[in-house]
């Protein structure tokens, strides 16, 4: 995909990505989050088949700016996806921005497709509750919680929740090792088997 006025896409760096967050003044709470997403993002790419192929430089811009809008949508309202794919593409970032388009709610899941930048950052952005990494059922329940204020949007939510459960099948099936076992180190004084347990049975 070719950015606007035909310049290449553009993927940036870890240091330009930091810049990028101190620019758009977001907040340090969404930083932290930001940068625990990237970090199941990257445990995630880096345990994949060898017969699978994504861009693991784009997986890591894509997870560390995913919240670009969101610190000002604390205000607006507006829809921090849409709004921070449109930033990133009006900065030349034009995948980054389509896989920000799409962190919140995938549009075009394909199960049987090849895994994609898409798939892995929305899957890794449903595991962090802020900055500490959690089970499917326990974000979608915080979910519910924080933003669930009719029963439409907590219906969405569910849908949502059943989405990224699919998609975590399809991750898991491309990896080398079990998704657990690679997640559960990077969480402080992990019990992997009890992170397995409540992946497992849906406990909360």
């Amino acid at each position: 995909m070719s950015s606007p006025a035909g310049a290449p896409d553009k993927i940036p760096s870890r240091e330009e990505c930091d810049e990028l967050m101190v620019r758009y003044a977001m907040l340090p709470n969404i930083i932290a989050h930001s940068r625990q997403v990237m970090r199941v993002s990257l445990a995630i790419t880096d345990h994949l088949q060898t017969a699978v192929s994504v861009n693991r430089d784009l997986v890591l811009a894509a997870a560390l700016l995913h919240d670009i809008t969101k610190t000002r949508a604390l205000q607006t309202k507006e829809k921090h996806d849409q709004s921070g794919g449109e930033l990133l593409e009006a900065l030349g970032f034009m995948s980054v921005g389509g896989i920000v388009r799409q962190h919140v709610a995938l549009t075009d899941f394909r199960p049987d497709g090849r895994l994609t930048e898409h798939e892995i950052v929305n899957y890794a952005d449903k595991r962090v509750m802020h900055d500490r990494i959690v089970s499917i059922p326990e974000r979608m329940k915080d979910l519910i919680e924080r933003y669930g204020i009719t029963e439409e949007i907590r219906q969405l939510i569910r849908k949502n929740g059943d989405q990224v459960l699919a998609v975590e099948k399809k991750i898991g099936n491309c990896m080398t090792v079990p998704m657990e076992a690679i997640i559960g180190k990077l969480m402080p004084n992990a019990n992997i088997q009890s992170v397995l347990s409540k992946t497992e049975h849906g406990e909360k």
